[in-house]
């Protein structure tokens, strides 16, 4: 299915909205995974929910990256129900997107911690533009 299916003039037709054409919510799930569906706010709530439980977990368990290198499965060993939740729940970017931002997130929180250790001051921004 192509992303301009959805469009009013598409190729939809009357056989396909058939109440005996099955339309289940595995079939809704696997159209989010693949990006072919938009999710609704439920859904949404959904993947976010998995997304935090996910955490949570990695963070239970001292596990920054969630991909880690190639033959790293050190994620999958501790958090295997939750991986598979996020995975059913969200679209495959968003899992993807997910992952690398808990790194980046990291990274950058230790980053400004080891400043601060150095004696590095924070400097509040502000932009004002003159009338």
């Amino acid at each position: 299915m192509s992303w301009f299916n959805w469009f009013p003039w598409s190729s939809f037709s009357a056989s396909s909205a058939s109440p005996s054409a099955p339309s289940t919510a595995n079939n809704r799930q696997s159209s989010i995974r693949t990006g072919a569906a938009v999710p609704t706010r439920a859904e949404r709530q959904l993947c976010w929910t998995s997304r935090d439980l996910l955490f949570a977990c990695l963070n239970a368990h001292a596990i920054v990256d969630a991909i880690g290198p190639p033959g790293s499965d050190a994620a999958e060993k501790a958090c295997a129900p939750q991986l598979r939740a996020i995975d059913r729940d969200c679209a495959a970017e968003w899992v993807r997107y997910f992952k690398t931002w808990r790194v980046a997130d990291i990274k950058k929180r230790e980053r400004i911690a080891e400043l601060e250790r150095q004696g590095a001051v924070k400097m509040d921004v502000t932009t004002a533009f003159k009338k």
